[in-house]
């Protein structure tokens, strides 16, 4: 512990499991205090419960502007402002471009692109009205760096992830407001055994399989851990970030290079 983002508050959404709980975890770390943001207030509360005093739940369906709203205001009252947010929650789904049915199409892109759109407008608009700046993080991924076969709505909600943090960061930095990305690669978790066993249905494969050969394919030589991205999320949401702007950092053990 460094105390990086000491004084600090953050808000991460879809924070009570995966990869948002483990940024939280070291936002705590670093001296930030976290609100867990988390459509299932239950598992947020229980989440902030285990991280420690410096964690708190909050309520926090990206697909309702009132609840963005609330859960900003909630940061504001028990903080004194927000200084980070971290855009996690997400979904995934696959099939084939054939299959492709429109809610799943409209669940995916109300929560990967119009739930990290308009949370960051409300985060935004807090950092503007208290004046003192701050760092919006958005969670990307390798999939928006090209297309899949089965994947092409995933794809493309993280592709559109990219393209929104280019120009909230632009459009931002002038209120000292720095929109940065990170784009992970594959990273294991209990969420992959869903995807594995989507694979396994539209690729013909036993169970198991895909995660493995996914985990083969990476050059570090494993699947990545929701732990090998906290050193990126809390190194853009310090002040040694300060002049990064509108940038999507690939976290994924050499599995994308640009």
């Amino acid at each position: 512990m460094t105390g990086r983002l000491a004084r600090k508050s953050a808000l991460i959404t879809g924070a009570a499991r995966g990869i948002g709980k483990a940024f939280a975890e070291a936002y705590v770390r670093e001296g930030a205090s976290v609100a867990i943001g988390d459509i299932n207030l239950e598992a947020a509360e229980k989440a902030a419960a285990e991280i420690g005093a410096n964690a708190y739940a909050v309520r926090l369906d990206v697909t309702d502007l009132d609840s963005i709203g609330a859960a900003v205001r909630a940061v504001e009252a028990r903080a004194g402002g927000l200084d980070i947010l971290v855009n996690n929650a997400a979904l995934f789904d696959l099939q084939p471009i054939v299959e492709i049915d429109k809610a799943s199409y409209d669940r995916l892109f109300a929560v990967n692109v119009a739930g990290t759109l308009f949370t960051l407008q409300a985060a935004a608009r807090s950092m503007i009205a208290r004046g003192r700046g701050g760092k919006i993080i958005n969670m990307a991924s390798q999939a928006g760096r090209r297309g899949e076969g089965l994947v092409a709505v995933y794809c493309a909600t993280k592709a559109a992830v990219i393209s929104l943090t280019q120009s909230a960061g632009l459009a931002l930095i002038k209120h000292r407001i720095n929109v940065n990305a990170i784009a992970p690669g594959v990273v294991d978790g209990e969420h992959w055994n869903d995807v594995d066993a989507l694979f396994a249905k539209y690729e013909n494969r036993p169970l198991g399989e895909k995660k493995r050969l996914v985990g083969a394919g990476v050059p570090y030589g494993r699947m990545g851990r929701a732990e090998d991205l906290t050193g990126m999320a809390v190194f853009l949401a310090s002040d040694e970030a300060e002049y990064i702007v509108a940038q999507t950092y690939n976290v994924d053990g050499g599995q994308w290079m640009s």
